[in-house]
């Protein structure tokens, strides 16, 4: 974005934004946190699927500390205030959070998917040291968010005066990055994850098919397929964790999909009202999704107001926790795989 003048902002505006970020930032913090530090507390027994809400929560924790907090301290400054290598990393950092954010719930319905539809698979690598699909995810995330660093630097918008703003290609630039960007940060994972949750329902829905007729005949009968074969012990708990990853995702669409509307309208459109409140507002409820994440992974827990109040002095685990899965061990880049129990 070349930016060739000192535009004076909307005061009120601006206090509008200033509230919402604090909020956004405050409770994404304390939740995100609470959840890690819930989770590392348990980490002996963390099962895959924690795995991947232990790395969902790193992820959103960079969402508000580099993208949710800078831009809190841009509005009330003004002015990105720091050197030049700060603001280009901090730029980075922004998409990184929301490359880790997205991918991480790619990879979580993946992984999904495989326990639903290709046990077999997910069986004969569960002693795997390394979790693959995190480190894709992280790996994705670093890789992507490079063009920040030569895309972004500190840019004299008036005499003496310098801001954090990008440089690109005039006329077509800025439409080519918001549009490769909506492309491979939302669009390509959103079809990713409704490909695999659709393969995942018509997977179940063979399982209680043949369940019925089980019951109905009052013996077993030969399975209609390898594919029906392969889901027709889905446990309660592992369906538990795919309807988890379903609302996951529902919230994920419902946060980021006005963002990028409102991004790929104030780029194609000359005449978008970039200005206006709820233009303004619509891209900032995209961070709402690093304070929900949290919450629903408590909720189908089914203890959200106990764990909320013992987040730092949590006893002993529950042997009757209502999500049972394997037990492994997490780290922040992988799990070492112990032991196993009915839930994946």
């Amino acid at each position: 974005m070349e930016v060739t003048g000192d535009q004076p902002r909307d005061e009120n505006l601006a206090k509008i934004e200033i509230a919402l970020l604090s909020v956004i930032f405050v409770s994404a913090t304390i939740l995100n946190t609470g959840l890690m530090l819930m989770l590392w507390k348990r980490r002996k027994q963390v099962s895959r699927m924690r795995a991947f809400v232990f790395h969902l929560c790193v992820a959103d924790l960079v969402v508000a500390f580099f993208q949710v907090c800078p831009q809190l301290i841009w509005d009330i400054t003004d002015r990105f205030i720091g050197p030049d290598v700060v603001c280009r990393l901090v730029k980075y950092l922004q998409v990184v959070g929301m490359f880790a954010s997205t991918y991480m719930i790619v990879a979580m319905t993946i992984d999904r998917y495989q326990a639903i539809c290709n046990p077999m698979v997910t069986f004969q690598r569960r002693r795997a040291r390394w979790n693959i699909p995190v480190c894709v995810a992280w790996v994705i995330s670093l890789i992507g968010s490079l063009p920040q660093l030569f895309i972004f630097s500190m840019v004299q918008v008036a005499p003496g005066v310098f801001d954090c703003w990008a440089d690109f290609i005039q006329p077509w630039g800025l439409q080519t990055y918001v549009t490769w960007t909506t492309l491979v940060i939302f669009i390509v994972p959103i079809f990713t994850v409704v490909v695999c949750q659709a393969r995942i329902c018509r997977a179940v829905q063979i399982n209680l098919y043949i369940k019925t007729h089980q019951e109905e005949k009052g013996a077993v009968v030969q399975p209609l397929s390898s594919g029906a074969s392969s889901v027709a012990g889905v446990s309660k708990a592992r369906i538990k964790t795919v309807k988890m990853t379903v609302v996951i995702v529902l919230t994920y669409i419902i946060c980021w999909t006005p963002f990028f509307i409102v991004q790929l309208w104030s780029v194609w459109d000359q005449n978008a009202p970039t200005e206006t409140s709820t233009f303004t507002i619509l891209m900032l409820l995209a961070s709402l999704n690093s304070c929900a994440n949290p919450c629903i992974y408590l909720l189908f827990s089914g203890q959200l107001p106990k764990r909320l109040t013992t987040l730092l002095c949590r006893g002993p685990s529950d042997p009757k926790d209502s999500l049972h899965e394997e037990a492994t061990t997490v780290s922040s880049l992988y799990v070492s795989f112990k032991s196993l129990s009915d839930f994946k």
